[in-house]
């Protein structure tokens, strides 16, 4: 065989059969896309302030202070009211989570001032506006572990709320980071969709224009058989042709099919063929009968046996055999559709022409890179086209 050309396929992503409309859909996704937002943020709320509290505890559990349970107590209820606080930061960034990620960080840092302060003023009250043991040391309950000075309850929180307010804000970067992270996923999935949808147009767009181009070669042989009075055969052939559409269009276009049904389709094109070619039309098919369960795209021969007749059979003054083959090769399906008519130049442009380009497309945007088209002269004569796609079984 001589060099055969490759026309080049692409990638692309394999469709998904149609659910509800994409309104609805879009709804339900916005609705548990917010549902999970507001539980990741209570999640990251509550283990962020546990891990102060585990880590407070067991400071002062290894630096074996006293008053153990009176101040696990204060600790709880300043870690509480923290979360609280924190829940207010979550929903007034929840208002501006459509923002620019530069604003709405702004936006963490700014309020995170207040709610330092707000906290700073919860823990002061907590372990110094009420009695507590004699002689007990809670300078382990200030981020630094600064020993606790004596002066006004202003200066205590101010500097508190400074120390804290690195903290807060800690968590308001990193609840601003899963926010734009989830953004981010969203919108790859949104994307993907959109993929699906117009990858799902193509193929229908080229599976129907298979069909009103073979209906247009049958009409006109038709007429010719009509016009000769040979209506015998032109009964035959509407007879074979409505069997022929009954088929093909009963699945949905973007639809796998067996290839033991892409087979009894083309068969039911090669008999429609064969009234127009009684005498030069002869068909072989070599397909092994424990692939007739492999999946393959719908009519995906139709234009290759179309160029066979139209190049192969109708120009050629003897017999000229239409062959339809198929093999598995590992984990690939290829399928051959070769005649042995004469190889002019203009029937081996044939491998150009809209036939193999809607093939083409087609594996494209079913396979993407695991697809392959090949087309060429064998040696012996004649085009042959081979089809390589992943193994997929129904």
């Amino acid at each position: 065989m001589n060099q055969p050309f490759r026309p080049k396929v692409q990638g692309a992503i394999p469709t998904s059969a149609e659910g509800e409309s994409s309104g609805t859909q879009g709804r339900h996704r916005r609705a548990g896309e917010a549902e999970a937002g507001a539980w990741m943020a209570f999640a990251s709320i509550v283990g962020f302030w546990l891990v102060y509290f585990v880590l407070a505890t067991a400071r002062a559990l290894v630096a074996d202070l006293p008053a153990q349970g009176d101040m696990l107590l204060r600790r709880a209820i300043v870690t509480l009211a923290a979360m609280a606080l924190t829940g207010l930061l979550y929903a007034l960034l929840r208002r501006f989570e459509a923002a620019r990620t530069g604003k709405l960080l702004t936006i963490a840092f700014a309020a995170s001032i207040p709610l330092a302060f707000a906290y700073a003023t919860v823990n002061y009250i907590a372990f110094y506006g009420f009695p507590i043991a004699e002689h007990m040391d809670m300078s382990f309950d200030k981020p630094g572990g600064e020993e606790l000075y004596r002066t006004d309850p202003a200066s205590v929180i101010s500097a508190s709320a400074l120390e804290w307010y690195f903290f807060i804000a800690a968590w308001a970067v990193m609840w601003v980071a899963l926010s734009y992270s989830a953004k981010v996923r969203a919108f790859e999935r949104e994307a993907a969709e959109l993929r699906q949808a117009a990858q799902a147009s193509e193929l229908r767009a080229l599976r129907y224009q298979v069909n009103p181009h073979f209906l247009f070669n049958t009409l006109n042989s038709l007429s010719s058989l009509v016009m000769r009075h040979r209506n015998d055969e032109a009964e035959q052939m509407i007879l074979n042709l409505s069997t022929f559409f009954r088929a093909s269009l009963t699945r949905e276009a973007t639809e796998n099919v067996p290839l033991s049904e892409e087979l009894r389709l083309q068969l039911l094109y090669l008999d429609i063929e064969k009234v127009r070619f009684p005498e030069r039309l002869v068909v072989k098919v070599a397909v092994p009968a424990s692939l007739g369960d492999a999946l393959v795209p719908a009519l995906i021969l139709q234009p290759l046996v179309e160029n066979a007749i139209k190049y192969g059979v109708s120009r050629s003054q003897r017999p000229v055999t239409v062959t339809i083959a198929a093999d598995q090769v590992g984990d690939k399906l290829e399928l051959w559709v070769r005649d042995d008519g004469e190889a002019s130049p203009t029937h081996a442009e044939a491998g150009c022409g809209v036939g193999i380009a809607n093939v083409e497309a087609r594996l494209r945007a079913s396979y993407g890179d695991a697809a392959d088209c090949v087309a060429g002269r064998p040696s012996a004569g004649g085009w042959l086209v081979r089809l390589t796609m992943p193994m997929m079984r129904a």
